[in-house]
């Protein structure tokens, strides 16, 4: 951190503060986006029925997609001077998302969960975004 009197900025021209506080939400997300991949390919390897080939496809290439996200996501909170997860406990503890264990569960049923989870992934990332505007985390807030 760069001890900026007046302000206290790191060197992403960011204060102290503004980083615990972005660090912290987008830990949250990346648990919730790790949660998401997972329930993903979980339904992807589960999948049954008549629409078998086509989910089991659609679901893996949605997969890849939402894994890509993770690094993103965690390598922005490195960068402006941050931490992230360390492991599969600490993404338990701050996943919003909840889990599906259930054996069985009909195809419908998983993708209108997942539909769901998509909907609440969304509101998490607006709410991620507007910590970063109001912290003038710019770089953060801008797609890649």
């Amino acid at each position: 951190m760069i001890n900026n009197r007046r302000t206290n900025l790191t060197a992403t021209g960011v204060s102290g503060d503004a980083v615990m506080e972005i660090s912290d939400a987008l830990r949250e997300l990346l648990a919730d986006v790790f949660t998401f991949y997972r329930k993903t390919k979980s339904f992807h390897w589960h999948m049954t029925g008549r629409h078998f080939r086509d989910y089991h496809l659609l679901l893996d290439e949605q997969a890849e997609q939402i894994f890509a996200l993770t690094d993103e996501i965690a390598e922005r909170a490195r960068k402006i001077g941050g931490s992230t997860l360390r492991s599969i406990g600490d993404i338990a503890r701050r996943q919003r998302l909840k889990d599906n264990d259930h054996e069985n569960v009909a195809p419908q049923k998983m993708l209108s969960e997942l539909r769901d989870d998509n909907s609440q992934l969304i509101e998490f990332l607006r709410r991620a975004h507007e910590i970063c505007g109001r912290h003038g985390d710019v770089a953060t807030t801008q797609p890649h």
